[in-house]
């Protein structure tokens, strides 16, 4: 994609997307869209927008498949597992049972953690 190469473009437009922590500077995925079009101005922004959502639908089939994605540079996608337990209704207390569940989890790679810890 672009002049960089693919981990560090994620890495990039990552980088745009976390805003260094601050939720005023969160991307939307059509601002997203919009990025990858105007570094890739040969695409189409319909065909930027198929790739963006082919991107996240492989993403999610392979989580929901109980597996594991895996972006060098970026980081990685998987799910977690969570108990059953016992929760609490907010309004009145009462104990409400949760049931077992995966979660999804993000673990960002070692490129992306040194980027959002620069000084």
């Amino acid at each position: 994609m672009g002049r960089h190469a693919p981990g560090q473009e994620f890495a990039r437009l990552a980088d745009r997307a976390v805003g260094r922590g601050s939720l005023e500077n969160a991307m939307i995925r059509s601002e997203l869209v919009q990025a990858l079009a105007k570094d890739n101005p040969e695409l189409r922004a319909d065909e930027v927008d198929r790739v963006v959502d082919i991107f996240f639908e492989e993403i999610a089939t392979r989580l929901a498949e109980g597996g594991r994605v895996e972006l060098r540079g970026f980081g990685a996608f998987s799910t977690r597992e969570r108990d059953a337990r016992m929760g609490r209704n907010p309004r009145t207390g009462e104990p409400v049972p949760v049931p077992a569940k995966r979660v999804p989890y993000f673990k960002p790679g070692k490129e992306m953690r040194e980027r959002l810890n620069e000084d």
